[in-house]
């Protein structure tokens, strides 16, 4: 009789241990089950403190707990059975081979492959679960301390940049790829002023510090200041647009905004400008106010910034040293400092408070394109890139960053909220998400089919001293969005 060979030996009793591991492990969940739990009607009827809605809500988010883990728990059994079973099949692999001489280290090798492969996948099946259930608590949270004000619909394309006026009237305004500008209401959403100069896309949109005068910068490779003046309408009762069930809901990029005819065709019409700021080789992708107002910067393609006299239209200084396109363009508000970000993966701060000469600084720390970069209060500088992280930087150190975000998509322009030091990321997929300056994500504003961004969103901007809005977004879709953000409550949840 033929006796068997050490390896096939040792695999059948590796074989056997592992049936009766999984007989006990079975026989101890099918115990685990068999406890009874509390009834739902009884936890109900329980005394609680807790309002009415809230407890349902908790209820509902335990039982969508429950079924997640429970799911997972069926997920785990039938990768234990999988495992056992390519065991057993690299087993009786062994043994047919045996007289090819397999080695037992080479069906240790093949079976530890394996096994690491389904482990794996049990790790993402993990981390898928859980994601969900803490995706859910997130949900509710955002939904209470972020909620839908406003929309502003009547571009006929889509919306590059979003800006909020520092003097009374305070208005919204929004720079467009169909060639116009337009002001509104932020309290009635209607529009108030259509400005129509510029014979290409409008990229940016800035306001004076103290004048109603606004500053666009255009793809006709111009910058235009125009002079605005408005009445606003008064404000009717704001409608709840608050709404219940998931917020994360997959959209057609063809879900845009109805606009039945032109909105934006019976305001006043401004069509020439006040100053146009021409010298330019590109498309100008964004301009903004220096400190004071008397001068203003601009950005372009043809890689290099301007400092021009906003009176004479005078080119004061061509800032050179980009290697490629400019993105963006932001000035310190109290400050002559000037910040520009490129697709060379680089952004320069740029010294003008010396009135003789002007130095640079040079960032490097990203990976991809840096789409913006923004001063906030004290030292600092917050930088988002295609390479789908936000930065932190001190001026005074700008070897490295002192705080990194990381996301999952790309991100475009950026805005700080100055005085809770708040930051808001509008992405390509369609999302907008809270950060703290040291990092820690505070919200990410609702969206599903009924309300938000239908794709890619822009850009971002506080208002924090206005009572109804206090943050605004635009996107590809169209239209732009006016937030109130609870900052209290968002920074009472951190």
């Amino acid at each position: 009789m033929p006796t068997e060979s050490g390896s096939c030996s040792a695999a059948r009793q590796a074989k056997q241990k592992r049936k009766s591991h999984s007989l006990s492990i079975r026989r101890t969940n099918s115990s685990e089950q068999e406890r009874p739990g509390l009834p739902r009607e009884m936890l109900e009827g329980q005394d609680s403190k807790l309002p009415s809605s809230v407890r349902s809500t908790l209820l509902e988010l335990f039982g969508q707990i429950e079924r997640e883990f429970e799911n997972l728990y069926i997920e785990n059994l039938e990768l234990r059975r999988e495992i056992e079973t390519l065991n057993e099949r690299l087993a009786a692999e062994g043994q047919a081979v045996d007289g090819a001489e397999l080695s037992k280290g080479q069906l240790k090798t093949k079976a530890s492959h394996s096994t690491s492969q389904l482990s794996q996948k049990l790790k993402t099946t993990y981390k898928a679960s859980t994601s969900k259930i803490v995706s859910s608590f997130k949900t509710t949270t955002s939904r209470a301390v972020c909620q839908l004000v406003k929309e502003y619909i009547g571009h006929r394309d889509g919306i590059w940049d979003v800006s909020v006026a520092r003097t009374q009237p305070v208005v919204l305004g929004t720079a467009s790829a169909d060639h116009t500008a337009l002001l509104w209401s932020i309290e009635t959403g209607r529009c108030l002023v259509k400005y129509t100069g510029h014979v290409g896309s409008v990229n940016s949109i800035k306001f004076h510090p103290s004048e109603q005068l606004a500053l666009t910068a255009s793809g006709d490779q111009t910058a235009h200041v125009w002079r605005y003046a408005v009445q606003l309408p008064t404000p009717q009762p704001v409608a709840d647009t608050s709404i219940g069930g998931e917020d994360e809901v997959e959209c057609s990029d063809k879900d845009e905004p109805d606009v039945d005819g032109d909105v934006s065709s019976d305001c006043p019409t401004i069509r020439a400008p006040l100053t146009s700021l021409k010298s330019h080789q590109g498309v100008v992708m964004a301009a903004d106010w220096l400190v004071g107002g008397k001068q203003a910067v601009t950005a372009s393609w043809d890689r290099t910034a301007n400092l021009y006299d906003v009176e004479t239209a005078e080119l004061v200084h061509s800032l050179t040293g980009h290697d490629q396109e400019l993105t963006h363009c932001c000035t310190h508000p109290t400050q002559r400092l000037v910040v520009t970000s490129s697709r060379d993966t680089t952004f320069r701060l740029w010294d003008f408070r010396d009135p003789s000469i002007h130095s640079v600084n040079v960032f490097q720390g990203h990976t991809d394109t840096v789409t913006s970069a923004v001063f906030t209060v004290g030292d600092n500088v917050v930088s988002g890139s295609d390479d789908r992280t936000v930065k932190v930087w001190d001026l005074k150190n700008m070897r490295s960053p002192i705080a990194t975000i990381r996301t999952d998509s790309a991100i475009n322009r950026i805005n700080v909220c100055v005085g809770q030091k708040i930051i808001a990321l509008p992405h390509d997929n369609r999302q907008v998400r809270l950060f703290d300056m040291s990092g820690v994500r505070l919200a990410r504003l609702p969206r599903s089919s009924r309300q938000g961004h239908r794709r890619m969103v822009c850009c971002s901007a506080w208002s924090e001293d206005h009572p109804v809005c206090n943050l605004f977004t635009c996107g590809f879709d169209r239209q732009a969005i006016g937030w109130n953000i609870n900052i209290p409550a968002l920074l009472q949840e951190k």
